[in-house]
C-alpha cells in the first residue's frame, strides 16, 4: 500500500513538503519580538552584566490536552523554579529522529491511498478471485526462495536453506512454476519462511538503525534499505534475462502492492482508529522485524504460522494530548497531575497478514 502511495505522491504537483520547509524557515513572533527589542531603531544594545538580567519570567501556556496557538520552548530553554511540578509531553523517540518528517509522509501517503490506491486495490480484489490472486502472490515469492536460502547459509542454518532449495524445486515443478505452492501440504510440510539480507544483519547484532518512512517503501530503517536493496537486485543481477525485463520489474511491483493492500486492509482499519495512528504503525513495525530476528536465534520457528507472538503495543496519546510544562507553588493539598487518557486498544498481537 505504502508503495503505490508513495509513488502516486511524488508526482503530484505542489506537494506538503515545499509548506513545511517554509513553516521552518519563518521567523516565529517571538524570534521578531526579540530582534526588535535586541536592535530598537537599528541600534544594538549594550549587554547587561549576569547580576543584572532580569530573571527568566515562564508565561503561563494552555491547560492541558489544548494545543498552544505558538509551540512553547523546549525545557532545556527556560528556567524552572525548584519547587515546580513539571509535566512535559513526550520526547521524540530515538529510534525515530526525524519524526516530524516520517510523520508528514506517513500522513501524505495515507491521503493518497484513500483517495487512489484503497480504491484499485479493492477493484483489484473483486476483479480476480482469491485462487488467481493467490497463484499470482505464490509465483513471486518463489522467485525469492534462493535469496532465502542464501541467507540461511550466512546463518550458519544448513537445513532450513536445504527446505527452501527443496520448496523451491517443488513449487518450481509440480507446482507449475510456483503458481501452486505444494511444498507446504503434506506430505512435504514445508512452510514458506521469509528471509533476506536485513534479516542476516540483524542476526548478527547490527541495530537497525533509525526508523524512516520512505516514498516508494514505507515504514522502514536504515538496515532494512540496505538489506532490501540486496535482496531485489542479487537475483535480476545474477540472473538476467526476464527478471531484468521492466515488464516484470514493474508488472512485479504492481502485484505485490495491490496484494499487500488486499490482504491488510483490516490491519489498516484498525491502525487508523489508534489514537496515534502513526506512532502505532511504528511500533507495530519495529517489533515485527524484532520478533522475527529474535526467532532466527531460536526463539521460535521461524516464520512458521503462529509461532511468532508479537508483544502487546504500548497506546500513544495524539501529539495534540501532549500537556504543555505546568508550573505549580506547592499547595497545601496538591492536585492531581492530569495523566494522557488512553482510547485506544493494543494493534493487532498475531503477525500481521502476509508475513
Amino acid at each position: 500500500m505504502t508503495l503505490l502511495a508513495s509513488a502516486a505522491l511524488i508526482v503530484m504537483p505542489g506537494g506538503a513538503g515545499s509548506d513545511m520547509a517554509d513553516a521552518m524557515l519563518a521567523p516565529t513572533g517571538a524570534e521578531q519580538a526579540l530582534e526588535g527589542a535586541a536592535h530598537p531603531d537599528g541600534v544594538p544594545q549594550v549587554p547587561i552584566a549576569p547580576e543584572q538580567a532580569a530573571p527568566v519570567i515562564v508565561l503561563p501556556q494552555p491547560g492541558y490536552g489544548t494545543a498552544p496557538e505558538a509551540a512553547p520552548p523546549s525545557l532545556d530553554q527556560i528556567e524552572q523554579d525548584d519547587t515546580a511540578i513539571v509535566v512535559s509531553g513526550a520526547r521524540t523517540p530515538k529510534e525515530d529522529p526525524m519524526q516530524a518528517v516520517n510523520q508528514a509522509s506517513y500522513e501524505a501517503v495515507q491521503a493518497v491511498d484513500d483517495a487512489v490506491i484503497a480504491p484499485i486495490a479493492m477493484t483489484y480484489q473483486k476483479a480476480l478471485p482469491r485462487p488467481v490472486r493467490s497463484g499470482l502472490r505464490n509465483f513471486l515469492r518463489n522467485l525469492t526462495e534462493p535469496i532465502v536460502a542464501i541467507n540461511f547459509m550466512l546463518q550458519l542454518k544448513p537445513g532450513k536453506a536445504a527446505e527452501t532449495l527443496g520448496r523451491f524445486a517443488l513449487n518450481s515443478t509440480v507446482g507449475i512454476g510456483g503458481l501452486i505452492d505444494v511444498a507446504k501440504a503434506k506430505p512435504f510440510n514445508l512452510p514458506y519462511r521469509r528471509n533476506g539480507f536485513a534479516y542476516t544483519f540483524g542476526y548478527y547484532g547490527i541495530g537497525p538503525g533509525p526508523y524512516m518512512f520512505l516514498p516508494l517503501v514505507g515504514p522502514t530503517t536504515l538496515r532494512d534499505v540496505v538489506g532490501l536493496t540486496l535482496d531485489r537486485f542479487l537475483l535480476p543481477f545474477a540472473v538476467g534475462g526476464p527478471l531484468r525485463h521492466p515488464g516484470y520489474v514493474y508488472g512485479s511491483f504492481v502485484i505485490r502492492s495491490l496484494d499487500e493492500r488486499v490482504e491488510n486492509d483490516a490491519l489498516f482499519k484498525r491502525i487508523r482508529e489508534e489514537s496515534n495512528p502513526y506512532a502505532s504503525y511504528r511500533e507495530l513495525y519495529l517489533k515485527t522485524r524484532q520478533a522475527e530476528i529474535d526467532a532466527l536465534r531460536g526463539r521460535a520457528d521461524f516464520q512458521k504460522e503462529g509461532s511468532v507472538v508479537l508483544p502487546a503495543l504500548t497506546p500513544t496519546p495524539p501529539p495534540s494530548a501532549m500537556s504543555a510544562p505546568v508550573v505549580d507553588a506547592a499547595p497545601a493539598v496538591p492536585p492531581p497531575v492530569p495523566a494522557p487518557v488512553f482510547v485506544s486498544e493494543p494493534v493487532v498481537q498475531p503477525l500481521p497478514a502476509g508475513y
